[in-house]
């Protein structure tokens, strides 16, 4: 077939032409328009401007940086700063600042950031420390108060004497010519209050209270347990005052020993780091240090001289009117009846800890919600004292404890 023929006056011929016209308009807007929008978001100047050797040149300048540390600060007789830097596995090198810092914002020892052709120092980084030791911190005041304690009066008299008055007291001390103490061991049987005792230091002070499982600082890797000791230390020294408790010393404090396969290598590494940190060059400042353990037996007699530990704390087992104190400290929240003789029930239970007297109370709660009373009555405390006292004598860890010391 013959391809449709259109006259130059045909109504339907310049139609068509209209509409090619129409539509190579709206084309060339919307490239136009696509054009504009492509330019505005990539910022992307004429291709004639482009220079890639310059492009190159810069983007090899302002690649990544390097981290060192900033050892020593220089001042010429031109009034231009020099600082020598210590990058890790290259070396020592003398450089200058660029131009994104201030002089005031170095020191000696701070961490810098470099770049990788000159060196030039860019900008300071914060101190390095460990997120772990970071969580160690109680920001929250822990509720129990020295009120709450029962049986441990004079421990709790040497303690503050140690902890609260060098802090609160300072001029105390330099009137007399003397140093506070720096440090102080708690030890005794399991369940005695080492432990609520250091609650309620950290309820009392003011100060930054980090509390260390000394099994967290065993770590999988040589050299990972010291340094989390040092960072730990480091951290406690950007604050105005601090306290530090270690419990469970005995898991990473005993005394050195070579068992022939070296075992305990990264153990005692992690103990003499401690060491270190407690009477080395560095000065400790306001840093109060508590340890407690069951075991003093063990520990290494390098951490137990006075310098390091100045003070050890016994938390024996209670005596009488201990006892009674405790069990009304611990019933005092319950609804029991006024006329339960504490001092008869303290007299039945000999040689029990603080933990065991909480025990009996617990129990003696649970006898009375099964029997359905109202009240917790002497009965049920009594009860409870058979079960606690003499069922559970088997669990006791107070004769191991007596036997090792």
């Amino acid at each position: 077939m013959k391809p449709l023929a259109f006259e130059k006056n045909d109504d339907l011929f310049f139609k068509i032409l209209e509409i090619i016209n129409f539509l190579n308009s709206e084309k060339k807007k919307r490239v136009g328009k696509l054009k504009e929008e492509y330019e505005d978001y990539f910022n992307l100047s004429n291709f004639t401007q482009w220079n890639l050797n310059s492009d190159k040149n810069r983007i090899e300048e302002e690649r990544a940086l390097q981290v060192a540390q900033c050892t020593k600060i220089l001042d010429d007789e031109k009034n231009s700063i020099n600082c020598i830097i210590n990058l890790n596995h290259i070396g020592k090198f003398v450089t200058n600042l660029g131009e994104k810092i201030s002089p005031t914002d170095l020191e000696d020892g701070v961490r810098v950031c470099v770049d990788r052709g000159k060196y030039q120092i860019q900008f300071s980084l914060p101190p390095k420390i460990d997120s772990q030791v970071k969580i160690m911190a109680i920001e929250e005041k822990p509720s129990v108060t020295y009120n709450e304690i029962g049986g441990c009066e004079k421990q709790i008299l040497s303690i503050r004497e140690i902890v609260e008055y060098p802090l609160l007291y300072p001029r105390r001390f330099s009137s007399l010519g003397i140093d506070p103490p720096k440090g102080v061991l708690m030890f005794g049987p399991p369940g005695t209050g080492k432990t609520l005792v250091a609650k309620a230091v950290a309820n009392r002070s003011n100060s930054c209270f980090i509390r260390v499982i000394c099994s967290e600082l065993l770590q999988k890797y040589i050299g990972e347990g010291a340094r989390l000791v040092r960072e730990l230390f480091n951290f406690s020294r950007q604050k105005n005052s601090c306290i530090i408790f270690f419990d469970e010393l005995d898991a990473i404090g005993g005394t050195r020993f070579d068992d022939g396969a070296g075992g305990d290598n990264e153990v005692q590494r992690t103990m003499l780091e401690i060491v270190n940190q407690l009477d080395g060059f560095d000065q400790r400042g306001n840093i109060k240090v508590l340890m407690a353990t069951n075991r003093p037996d063990i520990i290494d007699p390098a951490l137990m001289r006075p310098g390091r530990l100045d003070r050890k704390v016994e938390f024996s087992l209670p005596d009488l009117q201990g006892r009674s104190r405790i069990l009304k400290i611990h019933s005092k929240n319950m609804k029991h009846d006024l006329n339960i003789r504490f001092e008869l029930l303290s007299r039945l239970c000999p040689d029990s800890t603080g933990a065991d007297l909480k025990g009996i109370c617990t129990e003696a709660g649970l006898f009375a919600i099964r029997r359905n009373h109202k009240l917790v009555l002497e009965e049920d405390f009594l009860e409870a004292i058979n079960k606690v006292i003499k069922g559970y004598s088997k669990f006791n860890a107070t004769p191991a404890y007596l036997k090792f010391n």
